[in-house]
């Protein structure tokens, strides 16, 4: 849920729960109240009585003026008839005597009523016989000079006195209900916020300790999860941050190490040769000449060592930029046959070149670079051949969508547990062979992959060794 919405939801709720539970209340009330008064609190019962109260009350100036029709037994009957309507009562009082009354009323309950009915602004209640009544006095004067007075007592009306407590029992159930719905909707508002606020926080004080391994789990609004999430993939970046970094100076400590030891040994020997001339050794020409030729082919072997590191720390970055154009990849690999076919013969290898595709097949290549992956693993093969006659076989084949090509000699092979390895920089699956930089085939690994494309090497036992490349069609 977004937090927008449980913030929209929990405004709405503060309010249309307790209007839900007062009217819930309300009703049970009426229910109640309708159970215990019957048809006391109808509409039309209390619009009847109403009535009924009104018409008596307006008829208090014809007693005024009239008082004997007070004595009349019609009109008496008349209003007995309109009380039994709203169960009230009449007394008529003549010279402090009850000459006339509804019901036999005491002299102290007739003393409580006209109390009650002559106190000016107020209408007390009066209670006979358990029964509220309000008393409405009229003052009368007969012709012969008599004095009375005309009590009408009008119960007080249930309804008024119900709806003034349901009135009261809603108010407070509202107020009630209201406090205890924003307690409530605050509390679990607040806590869907700052319980994954505290998570966190946790978090991120087990991140600054360098706990890496510590993960941000989603909980909360969407908002809230996202920002779980945001920063989960902070923490698994900063984790990959810190293990390559790590591993940068695992690889350096151990490019210092190798290339250390690479470069030991021609420049041992070219002490050595040094030496030997300084000292006299090389007493005539023609051992001068092979010193001096060893000196130099010693200091091309550290040049060429050099050059492979600086090569493959700009591939390993990124900088070297390739410039790929679309090339005939059958035509190509002849041309490369031909620059390197001398060389390969002076070493007693036969070069020979299979093409195996159907049609012309070109491929997006970066001329130069390519010619150092063929280069690299034909002098690969040049420096482990142990047959007296070498061969290597170029292959061209494809598949659906790429262009496989195989180079494969005839050496000695390579074990199985060292295939995996043998594109990883300075690694050699024989130690005791120092030839070249060790980095060859890694070269060539990387340039291959800045093609899109993928290498690995199989091996035939005994009978030699195919380096494979996989190349996209384009």
């Amino acid at each position: 849920m977004k937090l927008k919405t449980r913030l929209i939801l929990a405004n709405a709720s503060t309010v249309i729960i307790p209007m839900i539970i007062t009217v819930l209340v309300a009703l049970v009330a009426f229910f109640v109240f309708d159970k215990l008064f019957g048809s006391g609190i109808s509409y039309e019962h209390q619009q009847k009585q109403s009535m009924i109260k009104v018409k008596l009350i307006n008829e208090t100036s014809t007693w005024k003026q009239t008082p004997e029709v007070l004595e009349e037994e019609s009109y008496k009957k008349y209003l007995l008839e309109q009380l039994a309507e709203i169960h009230g009562e009449l007394m008529l009082i003549k010279d402090d005597e009850v000459e006339f009354s509804s019901k036999k009323f005491s002299k102290i309950e007739v003393a409580k009523s006209l109390a009650a009915g002559n106190i000016k602004g107020r209408n007390e209640p009066v209670v006979i016989n358990d029964v509220s009544y309000t008393v409405f006095v009229t003052d009368l004067m007969y012709k012969e000079g008599s004095k009375g007075s005309l009590l009408l007592l009008v119960p007080v009306d249930r309804w008024e006195t119900s709806f003034t407590g349901l009135i009261a029992l809603i108010s407070i159930t509202f107020i009630i209900t209201f406090a205890l719905t924003n307690i409530i909707v605050s509390y679990q508002f607040s806590r869907s916020i700052i319980n994954p606020l505290y998570t966190l926080q946790s978090a991120a004080a087990e991140i600054a300790k360098g706990n890496l391994d510590y993960s941000i789990v989603e909980e909360g609004d969407r908002e809230i999860q996202e920002l779980c999430r945001d920063l989960e993939l902070m923490r698994i970046k900063l984790k990959e941050s810190v293990h390559t970094q790590l591993k940068y100076e695992d690889n350096r400590k151990l490019l210092i190490s190798s290339i250390s030891h690479d470069l030991k040994t021609p420049v041992t020997s070219i002490k050595g040769y040094v030496e030997g001339i300084l000292d006299g050794i090389a007493s005539n020409p023609d051992k001068m000449e092979r010193y001096l030729k060893t000196i130099a082919l010693k200091a091309h072997q550290i040049d060429q060592m050099i050059d492979d590191l600086l090569l493959y720390a700009k591939l390993d970055l990124n900088q070297i930029p390739f410039d790929f154009e679309r090339v005939d990849i059958a035509e190509y690999f002849q041309h490369c046959i031909l620059e390197n076919e001398p060389e390969l013969e002076s070493n007693n290898i036969v070069i020979s070149f299979h093409n195996e595709l159907n049609h012309k097949r070109n491929v997006l290549l970066d001329r130069e670079r390519m010619k150092r992956v063929i280069m690299n693993i034909l002098d690969n093969s040049r420096k482990y051949m142990s047959n007296d006659q070498g061969e290597i076989n170029i292959i061209l084949r494809e598949t659906v969508a790429s262009i496989i090509v195989e180079l494969r000699d005839n050496g000695s092979g390579i074990n199985e547990g060292d295939l995996p390895h043998i594109f990883d920089r300075f690694y050699r699956a024989d130690a005791a062979r120092t030839k070249g930089s060790g980095l060859g085939l890694a070269i060539a690994k990387q340039i291959i992959e800045g093609h899109n494309g993928r290498v690995w090497a199989v091996s035939h036992g005994k009978e030699g060794t195919s380096i494979m490349i996989s190349l996209s069609k384009s």
